[in-house]
């Protein structure tokens, strides 16, 4: 997407700009100084315009500064609102507005909120910013994150970032019609994953510990296993049951251990989130 426009129309790049709607939707917002109404809407205009990121042009035409133009779009009322498509008005709205009328206006000519943020997502998933992909998958509605090539998109991103339960839980949920090539690529990469997360060490410790189950030593040996191979839930889920008996135990080592753990998957994780508040509730 490209960067929001904003221009003030002129006679100079009036017919520039109109131009400019065959590549991307024009709107044509009349106004004047001496009106207040077309004036106070400027600033929610281009809000507007900002949030739909490139969408859009947003022309703003100064009535009593470019007459003839406005006399040239025979405007009877400000503030009007004009949308220009392939060079031609293709909707518009006359009189004093609240930008909702604007908003319904928009939306039954230009892709939605949502469509707007799927785009930029994949975008940064292909550059390899995976974690901002997935935080703007996340404020999609609930209703577009159901959409197959969304949760394909997300499935790869939360791999990418070692996040493989979530991944895991999230292909269980693809469509039929969208388990083609890439989504087999996906699932290739997530079952090496779990092979190399049961590693003959980790199957010994497992052993171990279940001989053993109130062996603290044993127990911290492999939750710090499980996490080396990315199986942090496993590993906090191991240690907080001792944890929320005694949160000195092993000398205070088991804690310790939880909480680089916590570290490592970082603030915006929301396994991190989960076991941190548990931890929370117990100190305070």
């Amino acid at each position: 997407m490209q960067p929001a426009t904003i221009v003030d129309l002129n006679e100079q790049n009036f017919r520039q700009v109109l131009e400019g709607s065959m590549t991307a939707p024009v709107l044509i917002h009349f106004w004047a100084p001496m009106s207040e109404e077309s004036a106070q809407l400027i600033p929610s205009l281009k809000a507007l315009t900002e949030q739909y990121a490139g969408a859009f042009t947003l022309a703003l035409l100064n009535c009593e500064e470019q007459q003839a133009i406005a006399g040239q779009f025979g405007v009877q009322a400000l503030p009007t609102i004009a949308l220009f498509v392939n060079g031609q008005p293709v909707d518009g709205l006359g009189g004093p507005q609240p930008i909702e009328a604007v908003k319904a206006m928009l939306a039954k000519h230009l892709p939605s909120e949502d469509e707007l943020n799927a785009r930029k997502a994949l975008e940064l998933s292909q550059q390899g910013e995976y974690e901002a992909a997935i935080n703007l998958l996340g404020s999609l509605s609930d209703e577009y994150k159901q959409k197959g090539e969304i949760k394909l998109a997300l499935a790869q991103c939360l791999l990418e970032t070692n996040q493989f339960d979530l991944a895991e839980a999230v292909l269980n949920t693809i469509p039929m019609e969208y388990k083609d090539n890439f989504y087999k690529s996906l699932i290739a990469k997530l079952e090496l994953h779990k092979q190399a997360a049961d590693s003959p060490e980790i199957q010994s410790l497992e052993a171990a510990l279940k001989a053993n189950p109130e062996d603290l030593k044993i127990l911290a040996e492999l939750a710090l296993q499980y996490h080396q191979v990315n199986r942090d839930e496993e590993a906090l889920e191991l240690m907080w049951t001792p944890l929320s008996r005694d949160l000195n135990a092993l000398d205070g080592d088991l804690k310790k251990s939880f909480m680089d753990i916590l570290s490592a998957l970082g603030q915006g994780n929301p396994i991190a989130a989960k076991y941190r508040r548990q931890l929370y509730s117990l100190l305070y």
